[in-house]
C-alpha cells in the first residue's frame, strides 16, 4: 500500500482508538491475573492486536477493502529491503545490547545466573513473537508513522510515537507487579527503541517487516535473558538502548534518520519506497 493513500489519516484518532479498544481487555487481564509467559499477562493475546484493529478500521473508512488489503500486504514487505546489510541490525542489535546489559549487570556485582543458550526456544518463540509484533507494527508503523513524519522530522516522529506506545504498555507491566523504578527504566527502553525502529524503517524502504522483526527480536531476547526474563533489568538496559538511539541519530541525522553523516557527497544511502 502506498502510504500516501492515507490522505486524511489522524495519528491522534489512531492513538485514541487503540486505547479505547485495549481498555476492556486490559481490565479483563487485571481481573484474571493470569500470565502467558513470565511478565506477560494473558490479556496480551488480544491487546497486542488492538493497534492493527485500529489501523484496519481507519484505512477501511478511507479506502474500503483496498485499504485493508494494502495494509495487510505490508506484513511481509521484505522486498523493500534492497540493502541486505540492514538485516544485521534488524536481527542482531537487540541481542547485542542484551548481552552488553548482562555484562554490565555482572560487572556491577548483580547476581545474574549464568546464561543458557537453547537452540530450539528462539526458533519457536520468534514466529510467535513476530505475529504479535505485526499486531502492533501494522498500526504503529504501517499506519501512523508516515502521518507523523509528514508533519515532524524523523526523530520527533519517533518520540511522538514512542510516547503513546510506552503509555499503552504501562497497564500490562503494572498487571504483573513491576515497580515504579522498573517501569521508569522500561519507558526509556520503549522510547529509545521506537527511535531505532523508525531508523530501521526509513532505511529499509519503509518496511513494516523490518520493524516487526526488530520488535520480535526485542521480545525473544527478553525471554532468553536469565531466567525466562526474570533477571531482565531495564534500569541497566534503558541507558544502553538510549545510547544506541543517540548514536544512530547523530550519524544518520534527526531530520530523516536515513542520511548517513559520513557518506560521500550526494551518495544515495537511503531508500524511498516505490510502492
Amino acid at each position: 500500500m502506498n502510504t500516501s493513500t492515507i490522505r486524511n489519516g489522524s495519528p491522534i484518532t489512531f492513538f485514541i482508538l487503540v486505547f479505547a479498544l485495549s481498555v476492556p481487555f486490559s481490565l479483563a487481564g487485571t481481573m484474571t491475573g493470569l500470565e502467558l509467559l513470565p511478565g506477560l499477562p494473558i490479556s496480551s493475546l488480544v491487546v497486542n492486536f488492538c493497534p492493527l484493529a485500529a489501523a484496519l478500521i481507519l484505512v477501511y473508512r478511507e479506502n474500503r477493502t483496498a485499504g485493508i488489503t494494502g495494509l495487510l500486504q505490508r506484513s511481509f514487505d521484505f522486498k523493500r529491503i534492497k540493502v541486505k546489510t540492514w538485516y544485521v541490525p534488524i536481527f542482531l542489535l537487540m541481542p547485542a545490547v542484551m548481552i552488553l546489559s548482562y555484562g554490565v549487570a555482572r560487572s556491577m556485582g548483580i547476581p545474574v545466573p549464568a546464561p543458557q543458550f537453547p537452540i530450539l526456544a528462539p526458533l519457536v518463540m520468534f514466529p510467535v513473537f513476530y505475529i504479535a509484533a505485526l499486531g502492533e507494527e501494522l498500526g504503529w508503523m504501517g499506519y501512523s508513522i508516515d502521518l507523523l513524519q509528514n508533519r515532524f522530522n524523523a526523530l520527533q516522529a519517533g518520540i511522538l510515537l514512542g510516547l503513546p506506545w510506552a503509555a499503552w504498555h504501562i497497564i500490562p507491566v503494572v498487571q504483573v507487579g513491576r515497580s515504579p523504578v522498573w517501569i521508569a527504566g522500561q519507558i526509556l527502553v520503549w522510547l529509545s527503541s521506537r527511535v531505532i525502529i523508525v531508523w530501521l524503517y526509513n532505511n529499509t524502504g519503509k518496511s513494516v517487516f523490518a520493524a516487526a522483526t526488530f520488535h520480535a527480536m526485542m521480545n525473544v531476547t527478553w525471554q532468553l535473558f536469565p531466567v525466562n526474563g526474570s533477571f531482565y533489568d531495564p534500569r541497566i538496559l534503558g541507558p544502553i538502548v538510549a545510547l544506541a538511539a543517540v548514536i544512530v541519530t547523530f550519524l544518520w541525522g534527526s531530520k530523516t534518520l536515513a542520511q548517513y553523516r559520513y557518506a560521500r557527497p550526494n551518495a544515495d544511502v537511503h531508500l524511498n519506497p516505490t510502492n
